[in-house]
């Protein structure tokens, strides 16, 4: 019998994802069977599933990481009245309010094993703004690590590197 020969698969940190969820369950709900534990299912082709991806793999690795919101806020100047007939209208207009932030701030921001880490995420033909490529010198000029995530498999074999040389 000849011995199975398994390629790498592309999504190796997928399933290294998934395995440490499961782990986290495990521990989470001890008492809980094998079988009935719910572990979600991961990808990384939209932008929301990337940012879920990185953000479970710190936080189940032992880290802190937190999605990073930077679109401002509404300001709601409509007012509602009823008119002589009846009728409910609503006259004004909503505004959005610039945020207080600074611009350019990366999607993710984490802490593992005492260092910072700031993550971009970019799917498909999406690009980083000057804006953000000013942000992501300033990280790196005050020590911390930057990344832009195309995907996770790219993400996780960074993250990796960069703890085997710590």
């Amino acid at each position: 019998m000849y011995p199975v020969i398994r390629k790498r698969s592309p999504d190796t940190a997928l399933h290294h994802l998934r395995y440490l969820a499961y782990k986290y369950a495990r521990n989470r709900y001890p008492t809980v069977p094998k079988y009935a534990l719910s572990i979600s299912r991961y990808n990384d082709n939209t932008a929301n599933g990337l940012t879920r991806c990185i953000i479970d793999f710190i936080r189940y690795s032992g880290g802190q990481a937190e999605r990073i919101s930077c679109t401002g806020r509404i300001l709601d100047k409509r007012k509602q009245y009823v008119d002589s007939v009846g009728f409910h209208r609503t006259v004004g207009s909503i505004q959005w309010i610039k945020p207080s932030m600074q611009s350019g701030t990366a999607d993710i921001s984490a802490t593992y094993g005492g260092l910072s880490i700031k993550i971009e995420v970019k799917i498909g033909r999406d690009r980083q703004r000057p804006s953000q490529a000013a942000y992501q010198c300033q990280i790196e000029a005050a020590g911390g690590f930057y990344f832009i995530a195309h995907d996770f498999q790219s993400f996780y074999e960074w993250f990796i590197e960069i703890y085997k040389s710590q």
